[in-house]
């Protein structure tokens, strides 16, 4: 993660924090293959509701993740390598309480671990796009609140990187 990152983390809330987290994720899925549409969709929800069955919904949604990359594991090395793992990580090292120092320190490892990825993956073009749309949903989130409706402006970015993410990950598939 980039330095310009870690302050505006810092200074969000516990909604932010999670969604924050959770668009970096969302952006990395394509990592994992073909991942079922709406994986995340329990933690977004979670989010919009100030954190409420965090803990079963994240629970949830580990073991769909964990489902995915088993389906996804003769899917070509994406899936199957340290690149789906990253996913996987990210998952994993989600906190289990809605506690606010817990998220943003989350949200800063996903901010990282989503960066090397693309720098990894297609280094200068991907990587810059990907810190855009980072410090994108950090302005958005240090200025609004991660209500429901409030989260549409970080699904959006956040569905954009997924698609360019999924485009990289098809043409090396192909490439391979």
């Amino acid at each position: 993660m980039s330095h310009s990152a870690q302050e505006p983390i810092d200074r969000i809330d516990e909604r932010g924090a999670a969604a924050s987290a959770l668009a970096c994720l969302d952006r990395c899925l394509p990592l994992l293959g073909s991942p079922p549409d709406g994986l995340l969709r329990p933690l977004w929800h979670c989010v919009a509701e100030g954190g409420a069955d965090w803990t079963d919904r994240l629970a949830g949604v580990r073991a769909r993740v964990a489902d995915a990359a088993d389906a996804g594991a003769g899917q070509g090395p994406a899936a199957a390598g340290p690149a789906g793992a990253v996913v996987r990580d990210m998952l994993a090292g989600a906190p289990s309480g809605w506690e606010g120092a817990a998220l943003r320190a989350w949200a800063g490892v996903c901010a990282a671990a989503a960066l090397d990825v693309h720098e990894r993956l297609g280094g200068g073009p991907l990587a810059d796009g990907e810190e855009r749309r980072q410090a994108q949903i950090l302005d958005f989130l240090a200025d609004a609140p991660a209500a429901a409706a409030g989260l549409r402006p970080v699904l959006e970015v956040s569905a954009e990187g997924r698609r360019v993410l999924r485009a990289v990950v098809s043409r090396r598939g192909r490439g391979a």
